[in-house]
């Protein structure tokens, strides 16, 4: 059975938008792109389906983010100031949280990207057994990467053998749109030893693996002259940390984690040689600028990331630091962040954001071949965006018209290898409004945090 989508505009972002375009379904792929007119001669006996004044695009790909912790909307946000107390209070939230507390935080979190209009994550988990349960119940397309920590050396080994009994449980749980990979923290949470056990793993088992890195000026400090909160607080627990004095790129060259291509989140405080290391090496980058902003660790070089034909999809990161999981509205920050730069000859333009948001991710993700853009052969994962309100009006150009006046409530629908996971307004095949329920009740819990 063949199910043709149809709207005013289609952005294959491939190759050039198409005016009163449409897209042909077979089971998982898609079969063909073109005008409405050319599609539904070329298959008369589909089923066809027209959006009107709406855009049709690649799922949104979010590089970045932590399914489990959208439990912890709104939770930290005195703590904000203080990155050090924001990561402690939310470690003991999340050390108070039971397997079904993770699953119900995962879950509701994917609902909520389906319902801007994401199709495809790459999500960090201290519990991705949960995470990726999550993921399949709603449909969704991920990378799901095992968080693995440990600043003390001398638990670098035994903290390896971990990750790798742990991937076993993963390994299982993989199906044809969700996978495992691994992620060592960061630089200040995972020891040089075990950050070179895990690459290594990677490396041998053939696993993406994604790491926070260049975060914060926090963490430049640490690196650079041994101070801070971060060297503070391993002294406290009696484990040393000889500074290497170079940046977090570098550092993570000289212990291989860049041989492994990893998926960098954050990469604020880089400058070119950083930036060219990540380029020879073939490492991509998730940028998180409202998390950046929100946190205030400061802004990354998004231009320098285009400019440089650095491989780089737009993250979410936690609603925990960024409130929500709207892609699009990811996208204009971005873009609208990246040019308070006086002077700059290069602003990001929109089209240059809602690249990084689907086929950017899809680079960064290693996923290019499969998803990001609507092209003939690749899997059936798009968006349809409505495009018929006052808050929009008049289009002149769809890309604008997304990227500046469009969010996450104007999808329509959403769909997967094919399969249409949330339609008006719908979820389809889960039960939005039991999740909440169970995921108001792990919220509870934390009262007395």
């Amino acid at each position: 059975m063949t199910t043709i989508y149809s709207a005013r505009w289609v952005l294959p972002i491939a190759f050039p938008a198409i005016d009163f375009g449409a897209v042909a379904i077979q089971e998982a792929r898609i079969a063909a792109v073109g005008t409405a007119a050319e599609i539904i001669a070329r298959f008369p006996d589909a089923r066809v389906e027209d959006f009107g004044q709406s855009v049709l695009l690649p799922g949104l790909i979010n590089a970045h983010s932590h399914l489990e912790l959208t439990v912890m909307r709104g939770f930290l946000e005195h703590e904000e100031p203080d990155f050090f107390a924001w990561l402690r209070k939310l470690t003991v939230a999340r050390m108070g949280m039971t397997p079904e507390d993770l699953f119900v935080s995962a879950a509701c979190g994917a609902v909520e990207a389906a319902r801007a209009g994401i199709t495809c994550l790459a999500d960090s988990s201290s519990a991705a057994a949960q995470s990726m349960k999550a993921l399949r119940e709603v449909g969704l397309r991920a990378i799901v990467y095992q968080e693995s920590f440990g600043p003390d050396p001398r638990l670098a080994d035994e903290n390896a053998r971990k990750l790798a009994a742990q991937l076993a449980e993963l390994r299982a749980l993989e199906s044809q749109l969700v996978r495992a990979g691994v992620s060592p923290h960061a630089p200040y949470t995972v020891s040089p030893r075990q950050l070179e056990l895990i690459s290594q793993l990677a490396l041998a088992e053939r696993l993406p693996l994604m790491m926070h890195a260049a975060e914060s000026e926090a963490e430049r400090v640490f690196m650079l002259e041994g101070a801070g909160p971060f060297a503070e607080g391993l002294k406290a627990r009696g484990i040393d940390w000889a500074a290497p004095g170079i940046s977090t790129i570098q550092h993570l060259q000289e212990h291989g984690v860049l041989e492994t291509k990893p998926l960098l989140a954050h990469c604020i405080t880089v400058d070119g040689a950083d930036l060219e290391l990540i380029r020879q090496n073939d490492a991509r980058i998730a940028h998180c600028p409202k998390s950046n902003a929100k946190l205030r660790h400061g802004r990354a070089p998004f231009a320098d990331f285009i400019a440089g034909g650095l491989k780089t999809g737009l993250g979410s990161d936690s609603v925990a630091s960024n409130n929500n999981c709207d892609l699009i509205e990811e996208a204009r920050f971005a873009t609208l962040s990246a040019r308070l730069t006086p002077g700059s000859q290069a602003p990001v333009s929109a089209e240059q954001s809602l690249f990084a948001a689907t086929l950017g991710g899809a680079q960064a993700l290693g996923l290019e071949e499969q998803v990001g853009a609507l092209v003939e052969g690749m899997q059936a994962d798009l968006t349809v965006i409505g495009l018929e309100g006052a808050h929009q009006q008049p289009v002149d150009d769809p890309v604008s018209t997304l990227v500046f006046s469009c969010s996450g409530r104007d999808v329509r629908l959403t769909v997967v290898a094919g399969k249409e996971i949330f339609r008006d307004g719908v979820m389809l095949g889960v039960s939005e409004a039991e999740l909440l329920g169970r995921l108001r009740l792990a919220r509870s819990r934390f009262d007395q945090i």
